[in-house]
């Protein structure tokens, strides 16, 4: 639930296997929407688990020993870094066949063959540089931080063409320039309601729940990369940073108990709820979460 800004003009189209939708203070030229169309393209090539001819596929099948590195790897990886030292090791970029193990593999059959396997020791397995190479066998899945990291991409590509109020919403990530934005918080448990309200002003928010991509009794999206299994503390969480990659990456460490230190780190503010309706905030939270 996005209250938009002054804005005239909104773009809306799938991609990625989600929706989104561009809000402008003018109407996005063609040439601004084929460059948007083409940066999207270009990072599903790359990085996408779903897609048979994207490099990280090449890489988990064996098709190739190593491939040329993104240019969005330094950035992302760095970042897993942090997500890594802050939350104990149980965020990991190579949680993909943990995922696929549980049903949330690259056909999306969510039919589940195997039970929780931890993830591989990623620092020891992933090498980048000017390329991208895997020293054992694994899958990598950047979904802790890679949606944001596009939202960012795109804006990016938005604001060079057009001036004014912009909003990029990749169905629960957003970047806010211009105009402050209010945004509703999503209650897991019931899409009518909303626990509370955030105000997105110049930065970026991302929202993440256990309701979104959940498939059967206990099997979601988010995983502890430590044991395989989906996390359970806590249904939802809500990030505000300067940028919608940290902010994506802020969401998922908060389901962990580094979250909110890492969120101290960065001065960013956040809610989340845990699974049995208590709901935390950070001190200084510059929104409402409704009693």
């Amino acid at each position: 639930m996005v209250t938009p800004t002054a804005t005239v003009s909104t773009w809306v189209f799938d991609a990625i296997g989600t929706s989104w939708a561009i809000d402008t203070a003018a109407e996005l030229p063609t040439v601004a929407r084929d460059a948007v169309s083409a940066v999207i393209e270009r990072f599903d090539r790359e990085w996408s688990r779903f897609r048979a001819d994207s490099l990280v596929s090449e890489l988990a099948e064996g098709r190739a020993a190593s491939v040329p590195a993104p240019r969005d790897a330094d950035a992302m990886f760095l970042l897993y870094r942090e997500l890594d030292e802050a939350t104990a090791g149980a965020v990991n970029p190579l949680v993909g066949d943990a995922l696929a193990r549980l049903g949330y593999d690259a056909r999306l059959t969510l039919a589940p063959w195997g039970g929780p396997q931890p993830a591989p020791a990623w620092r020891d397995v992933l090498v980048w540089g000017d390329t991208l190479s895997l020293s054992a066998p694994a899958t990598i899945d950047v979904g802790a931080l890679g949606k944001g990291r596009l939202v960012d991409l795109v804006l990016d590509v938005v604001t060079a063409h057009v001036e004014g109020d912009v909003v990029v919403d990749a169905s629960g990530d957003l970047a806010v320039r211009g105009t402050p934005v209010r945004v509703g918080l999503e209650h897991p448990y019931d899409a009518s309601r909303a626990i509370g309200i955030a105000t997105v002003t110049e930065g970026a928010l991302a929202a993440s729940a256990i309701n979104r991509r959940a498939w059967g009794e206990g099997l979601h999206h988010v995983l502890d990369a430590r044991t395989g299994a989906p996390v359970n503390a806590f249904a939802a969480t809500w990030a505000l940073a300067d940028t919608a990659m940290h902010a994506d990456a802020l969401a998922t460490a908060l389901f962990f108990d580094g979250g909110p230190r890492l969120a101290a780190s960065w001065n960013a503010q956040w809610v989340r709820m845990r699974t049995d309706g208590r709901v935390e905030w950070s001190p200084g939270f510059e929104g409402e979460v409704f009693s």
